[in-house]
């Protein structure tokens, strides 16, 4: 590993969220000189193999009866939304894997198949566009989110007292992991990615650690200059 990137020295989560959930660790990763490019081979493969890992876990049962995705039903009742207005970006993406998971594009797809796998939500964040480090806060209802609806970008604010992720210009993921903003999204052309796993009980720091283990081998692989930067902050 290399030495702390200054994104993940500055990275910190209020206290109010630890109040909301004192279980809570994030393990953030940096990594940069890495390939990006479009859906491949092998981001195909990793997803597929994501799709048959889950629906074998699952055995016919609803996603919300496995421990990991319950924990985060009850993180976000903790500030007042119900499963029918924003799901975790874990139960989201195991809802799909009958229809089957998206392909979007290498990057993405890589730490969606270790998100499926590993019962762990996931984030990637073009460390390019990203302004100062990461902070996980409760908003106070007038920070910035730049998004799509009905085909057109729009900005919008984050509710007062929900759980989100930001940066120096605004609101990067909203609802914890619900929906990430455009300005800092993967896309095709990204080289040098912040990936944020959140964790809850029953997800150990061991677990943590592992998911992050096979997002780093899955992305770095053909790119022999990425270098690697992590930190896991939170509950001790």
């Amino acid at each position: 590993m290399a030495e702390l990137h200054p994104a993940l020295a500055g990275a910190t989560i209020d206290d109010s969220v630890l109040a909301l959930r004192p279980d809570y660790r994030a393990l953030l990763i940096v990594v940069t000189g890495v390939r990006g490019g479009p859906t491949d081979d092998e981001s195909d493969a990793a997803l597929a193999r994501a799709e048959v890992s889950a629906r074998a876990r699952l055995d016919g049962a609803a996603p919300e009866s496995l421990p990991e995705i319950a924990s985060w039903r009850e993180a976000f009742a903790g500030f007042g939304v119900k499963p029918r207005q924003a799901r975790s970006s874990v139960e989201a993406l195991v809802r799909r894997i009958d229809a089957g998971l998206p392909r979007i594009d290498r990057l993405t797809d890589l730490y969606n198949a270790v998100s499926v796998a590993h019962l762990v939500p996931v984030g990637g964040e073009n460390l390019d566009r990203y302004v100062g480090p990461p902070r996980l806060v409760r908003a106070a209802g007038d920070e910035p989110f730049d998004t799509v609806a009905d085909g057109e970008h729009v900005v919008v604010s984050a509710d007062p007292g929900e759980v989100v992720w930001r940066d120096d210009d605004g609101v990067t993921c909203r609802r914890w992991n619900w929906r990430q903003c455009v300005r800092t999204r993967l896309d095709p052309s990204t080289g040098n990615v912040l990936f944020i796993l959140d964790g809850l009980h029953p997800l150990t720091d061991d677990d943590l650690r592992a998911a992050g283990d096979a997002i780093v081998e899955a992305v770095t692989a053909g790119s022999p200059d990425a270098v690697v930067s992590s930190r896991l902050i939170g509950a001790p």
